[in-house]
């Protein structure tokens, strides 16, 4: 029998997290066919010495003509390898003794690796290389190059892959009509023909993943990926929540505001009030642009839960952000009755220890709040709802700690709203969202004028400063925002502290405030009282307003290193402004030369003010787990598939998921075993 225990299984059957193939997430036998290789290198054929153009990257093979140990530009080995058509020397800065006998005179070596122009020829430098006996054959598939970790060399990983691929049988788990109308291979032949391509599979194909071979393999992600979250949303609906149907206390919330909700809040409020009468926990993502009006839903989603008898929770990713909560729907909860206690990290243990037990025995209608929500430490009496604002930012462990904390010991679950001003592309939703209800804000509210965005160098910073000395002048006030708060050697950018110096100096008497992440936070909250006052023209600050603050006299943002923000950070930014009825100006100030990069980024925010739109294209940039928050947790959330490149799969996917959850259990579980091995948790976060 050949060996069904393969050197990674055996390590994956440790309990030791420190083995090599354990780092990697190796954990079975079956997870070695799933460790696909990130590049691949053309062993099957020598090119002649003599044809080499620097910049290429191929193999040579020769005899050693001589080696010695040269001390000049650095002490490293050279060996002058040479066939019929010419010589070049392979350098090795770091070697061994052993390497010196490898390279004695008249060995034959092939070597594989890039040349590049020398001081005397073309040399390649730490080749990858092996002595070799003439005429020995050369490999007839392309040679796999796999992501490792330290101490699993490439030889030893590939070596195991190959073992657990020679006795790989595992049971089909998609519908074979599916299968053919998508034109892909059976799954055991696709990985195959990846681990071991032929000679004649294009490279590019092969780097792009669009071979048939790969396209199964993301197919297969995204099946497993759509059965995970919709056999969640599934479970979700035979669970049982608090029905919170009554309705009053919201209407006079309502009736106390001092504005009216757009068409498109009444509509979203109206899906969510329905929802949160019923007994099934609701889990839905609110998302709207920037300025749209999210609070306020928030706000009477937890008047109906208080008013139905339960509590509220809402927490959001930053003290800055959650103090501005606190703020806007502390007065608004006052005018109708509910009591509202506060939570962050920077309270003193005794005012912690008061503000838990308010929530344990339910004084306490609605906790707003950070991270200290999910501490172990808090338990609420009733609780009926929780609001998870900016919940991309959290960290994937985080977000299930949150849910796993305000489920503990419930004899029923609480309805969940999550919010996000960061709007989420169509592919985005249907992928990582499948679980979830989607409601969108698509209007704003009346009287908000769009933002003229305006890209200047830095070369011309007196002018931007001439014209924040102008809007002070007309009774308006400014955002100065920088990176950074101090200076740092690898990045030479203005701080946020010296630009405030700068400014005071230079906007004399107009009076300049400083905010930014490690002030203390009564102190923090002292300047943005005193912005928000209107005391202070100018604040600068660093990305710690990015969210949740809402001057409307604010009119003027300068973002200084605009360059080095992302979009979804200077489009949120960028609705710091606007929210009165004066013209307002949204100043990008960056310092050349651009990468392509940064280019692109500028042109968008100059190009549009739609925030699907950015969002759209931040995705395409940044790719979806630094997109989503997810690079926190260290579980990739999707290893192969591309949702740009991919949308027709994903559509696939989503109806076969669909066919098997409602016929074929078995290939469901196994689907799902094979591909996350019991931890698809993290996609359902």
């Amino acid at each position: 029998m050949a060996r069904r225990t393969s050197e990674a299984a055996a390590a994956a059957a440790t309990s030791s997290e420190a083995t090599p193939f354990a780092r990697l997430g190796i954990r079975r036998e079956q997870d070695l066919a799933l460790h696909l290789p990130i590049r691949y290198e053309d062993e099957t054929r020598i090119v002649p010495i003599g044809s080499l153009r620097p910049g290429e990257t191929a193999q040579v093979q020769g005899i050693v003509a001589r080696q010695e140990i040269v001390a000049r530009p650095r002490r490293a080995l050279a060996v002058e390898l040479r066939d019929d058509s010419g010589s070049i020397t392979l350098r090795f800065l770091h070697f061994y003794g052993s390497q010196l006998r490898q390279f004695a005179a008249g060995n034959r070596v092939r070597a594989l690796g890039e040349a590049r122009g020398g001081l005397f020829g073309l040399e390649m430098v730490h080749p990858r290389y092996r002595v070799v006996d003439e005429g020995e054959p050369l490999p007839q598939t392309l040679t796999p190059v796999y992501p490792t970790v330290s101490g699993l060399g490439q030889a030893r990983l590939r070596a195991a892959i190959l073992r657990a691929l020679r006795t790989l049988q595992w049971r089909e788990t998609v519908p074979a009509d599916a299968l053919a109308a998508l034109g892909l291979p059976p799954s055991v032949d696709a990985l195959r023909a990846i681990h071991q391509p032929a000679p004649d599979t294009p490279a590019s194909a092969l780097h792009e993943r669009t071979t048939p071979a790969w396209r199964r393999v993301i197919f297969d992600e995204l099946l497993a990926q759509q059965l995970s979250l919709q056999r969640a949303r599934a479970a979700r609906a035979a669970q049982r929540a608090p029905q919170l149907a009554d309705g009053a206390l919201a209407r006079r919330l309502l009736e106390a505001l001092p504005f009216r909700l757009t068409g498109a809040q009444q509509r979203v409020w109206q899906e969510i009030s329905r929802e949160l009468a019923t007994a099934q926990p609701m889990n839905r993502l609110l998302q709207g642009d920037v300025g749209s009006g999210k609070t306020v839903i928030a706000a009477l989603a937890a008047a109906q839960a208080i008013g139905s008898g339960f509590q509220a929770a809402i927490m959001a990713p930053t003290e800055i952000l959650a103090e501005q909560h606190l703020r806007k729907i502390g007065p608004w909860m006052e005018r109708i009755g509910v009591r509202v206690a506060w939570l962050s990290g920077s309270l003193k243990d005794p005012e912690k220890k008061a503000v838990r037990a308010r929530a344990a025995s339910g004084e306490a209608g609605l906790l707003i709040g950070t991270h200290a929500l999910i501490e172990d430490t808090v338990a609420f009496a009733r609780l009926g709802l929780s609001i998870v604002d900016e919940q991309h930012r959290f960290g994937v462990a985080q977000r299930l700690a949150l849910r796993t904390r305000l489920e503990a010991g419930a004899a029923m679950l609480p309805h969940q709203l999550m919010m996000s001003a960061t709007p989420i592309p169509r592919t985005l939703a249907m992928s990582y969202y499948a679980d979830l209800d989607v409601s969108v804000i698509d209007e704003l509210p009346p009287g908000r004028k769009p933002v003229l965005t305006k890209l200047v160098s830095e070369a011309r910073r007196d002018e931007v400063v001439a014209r924040v000395r102008a809007a002070a002048a007309a009774g308006r006030q400014a955002y100065w925002v920088c990176p950074l708060i101090e200076e740092s050697e690898a990045l030479d950018l203005q701080t946020a502290i010296d630009t405030h110096a700068a400014l005071v100096h230079e906007l004399v008497p107009l009076r300049v405030g400083l905010v930014h992440g490690r002030l203390p936070p009564a102190d923090k909250q002292a300047v943005m009282a005193q912005f928000a006052a209107g005391a202070l023209q100018v604040l600068v600050a660093t990305t710690v307003i990015e969210v949740g603050v809402d001057v409307p006299n604010a009119t003027l943002m300068v973002v200084e290193h605009a360059e080095r923000f992302g979009l979804a950070q200077l489009h949120q930014l960028r609705g710091r402004v606007g929210r009165g009825s004066g013209e307002s100006v949204c100043v990008l100030m960056y310092r050349g030369p651009l990468s392509a990069a940064a280019r692109e980024r500028l042109k968008t925010m100059y190009e549009t003010r739609d925030g699907f739109e950015i969002a759209r294209r931040d995705l395409l940039q940044r790719g979806p787990g630094e997109f989503l928050g997810a690079r926190q947790s260290g579980e990739a959330l999707l290893r192969f598939a591309d949702l740009e490149r991919d949308s027709d799969l994903l559509d696939a996917a989503r109806e076969v998921s669909a066919r098997l959850l409602r016929g074929d259990p078995a290939s469901v579980d196994e689907h799902l075993q094979r591909w996350f091995g019991g931890r698809e948790e993290f996609l359902r976060a």
